[in-house]
């Protein structure tokens, strides 16, 4: 089973982008929920059991894919479990007009929180980038950034051969 971590930016489409892989077959899991992160010192961290445990339920020995959604500073403890580490990203204007209307999450809402998001778009996320294997843009619509995804981390199947008697 491969191995893939969706991470980005608050308001990049993490979410949505689970929800389309989801709705298509794919496992995925929201580290945002479930019990996978402890607070430490004020900062929300990956839980390392919960991330190994899970980790573990997707041996590469079975097909298919787990997607694995989260953005903490620890994850890089996990990137030599991942076979890709897609980074989904956005320009600013696009994450301002997102965070501020969306109504699935409250974060970004406040404008500290809002100036705190956009600004871990010049602290946070080059050094996300740096690991990526893929990054794609998220201005399209979520259906495509699933396709560009999926042929990015899925191995191809050998084309079928035919012979002649």
């Amino acid at each position: 089973m491969r191995r893939v971590l969706i991470t980005g930016m608050s308001g990049v489409g993490k979410s949505s982008l689970l929800r389309e892989l989801a709705a298509r077959g794919y496992r995925t899991v929201d580290t945002d929920y479930g019990g996978y992160h402890r607070t430490v010192d004020g900062e929300t961290l990956w839980r390392p059991d919960r991330i190994e445990a899970l980790l573990d339920s997707a041996p590469e020995s079975q097909p298919g894919a787990l997607f694995v959604q989260g953005t903490t500073r620890n994850q890089t403890l996990f990137y030599p479990r991942f076979h890709h580490i897609v980074l989904l990203s956005a320009p600013a204007e696009v994450l301002e007009h997102r965070l501020t209307t969306r109504t699935t999450n409250s974060y970004g809402k406040d404008p500290a929180e809002l100036a705190e998001a956009l600004g871990y778009l010049e602290t946070v996320e080059p050094a996300l980038r740096e690991d990526a294997t893929l990054e794609v843009v998220t201005t399209v619509p979520v259906p495509r950034v699933a396709d560009i995804v999926l042929a990015h981390v899925l191995p191809k199947e050998p084309a079928a051969c035919s012979s002649r008697a």
